[in-house]
């Protein structure tokens, strides 16, 4: 995601109250319609980072609303991450009346029941003060289902876990100042093991682990938080995609019909590849269509194949398991640049690991043994060194093959302990 300009709020939606209407961005899926899903904001308000939360929720398929819950104390806030920001974020927060705060996201829920483009349920996703009020809405309103980042007082309110009837998932930060250890120990005790209920505590990170941007950002941990968030959605509001046959279309294109154009088109508007062992692909569309155009659909060898071994299917994400074969006859930029054709035949295992984003493919990480390919095509001499050749393909389906030819020790005589 990156930053956006700011934009007004899209909508207004009644006080469940009756004490007035308060705003709410609103972010439309490419589609139009999809399940909705109230983001309940982090204490700086429905700021850039909000907004871009909700653009990203609605590429997964959702109609995805930030209400502005401040709004009592002052429409309108969006603050940053300067000191003077910091201290109106925390006055905002220490002034936030959270009763109403939750009426208001039912308010906001109730909003989105009545939009045409909504189909399917309604969810519950909040971050910080979002992410408390994510766990009261899971009690308090009638949401179909609730995801909540590290929120900040969920142990003072686990008397109303037995009202959870709901799917709920929360994300735990281990170092999270403003959830110490026996508070992160109290929420664990009482609602570990409820049936709906998944808590995930993610180790050495801080709070705000997954605001992109911030100060205490880590990737890999958000990255994992994002793809349990989505499973938990889907699983109880959706969207459902068929995402294998998502793949199947995307490689039809990329290696029968070899048509770059259609090839982006079953992708999400800035999507990178990554192959692993030699670092190739594109980052974002323009130089992603340049490498599929230049450098990979039509240079892959004529009698290219590839043999399916297994494929295991997500919320998220595919992978597959493959046999990549081919003879080297052309010069195979993405795999090995700048190495002149061998005439060798090729045969390695090859694991690609697909991510989808609501309908679209997102990313390709592709993982093959480059070893196991220079052994093949007679640039690496494999005496002496831990690597294999074609017999890494050979094993991959045929498991009855010898094992451990490449430990000396397992070779020699070696006297029982």
């Amino acid at each position: 995601m990156t930053a956006q300009k700011t934009r007004p709020l899209s909508i207004d939606i009644a006080a469940g109250d009756g004490s007035g209407r308060f705003g709410a961005y609103l972010a439309l899926p490419a589609s139009g319609h999809g399940p909705g899903l109230v983001i309940a904001q982090e204490i700086f308000g429905v700021n850039a980072t909000m907004r871009e939360l909700a653009d990203l929720y609605a590429e997964e398929g959702y109609v995805a609303l930030v209400p502005d819950l401040f709004w009592r104390q002052q429409p309108g806030v969006e603050l940053g991450a300067t000191p003077e920001d910091w201290q109106r974020a925390f006055a905002l927060y220490e002034g936030f009346d959270e009763a109403k705060g939750v009426e208001d996201v039912q308010a906001a829920i109730s909003a989105l029941r009545s939009r045409a483009d909504v189909r399917g349920g309604v969810g519950v996703l909040g971050f910080c003060l979002g992410g408390k009020l994510a766990y009261l809405a899971a009690c308090r309103t009638d949401c179909d289902v609730a995801v909540g980042y590290y929120g900040v007082g969920i142990e003072a309110a686990l008397a109303e876990a037995g009202k959870i009837g709901r799917p709920l998932t929360l994300h735990i930060a281990e170092n999270d100042k403003f959830c110490p250890p026996e508070a992160r120990e109290r929420i664990l005790a009482e609602l570990r093991g409820r049936p709906g209920i998944e808590l995930h505590v993610y180790p050495a990170v801080d709070h705000a682990f997954a605001r992109r941007g911030g100060e205490h950002f880590h990737k890999p941990s958000a990255l994992l938080a994002h793809e349990r968030s989505i499973a938990t959605l889907k699983r109880a509001i959706g969207p459902q995609h068929d995402l294998s046959a998502l793949w199947d279309k995307h490689c039809e294109h990329e290696f029968v019909h070899r048509d770059v154009d259609a090839t982006m088109a079953t992708m999400v508007a800035e999507p990178y590849v990554n192959h692993i062992p030699t670092m190739t692909g594109g980052v974002g569309y323009r130089d992603l269509h340049r490498f599929y155009k230049n450098f990979f659909v039509d240079s892959n060898p004529p009698d290219t194949s590839l043999t399916p071994i297994s494929r295991t299917v997500g919320a998220t994400q595919v992978v597959d398991e493959l046999l990549f074969c081919f003879t080297h006859t052309t010069e195979i930029p993405w795999m090995l640049p700048g190495i002149a054709p061998t005439g060798r035949r090729v045969e390695i295992p090859l694991l690609a690991v697909v991510k989808f984003r609501g309908d679209k493919l997102c990313h390709e990480h592709i993982y093959w043994d480059q070893a196991s390919v220079l052994v093949q095509i007679g640039v690496l001499d494999p005496r002496g060194l831990p690597v294999a050749g074609v017999q890494t393909a050979r094993k991959l389906v045929d498991e009855s093959l010898p094992s451990n030819g490449l430990m000396a020790a397992w070779r020699a005589e070696v006297p029982q302990r």
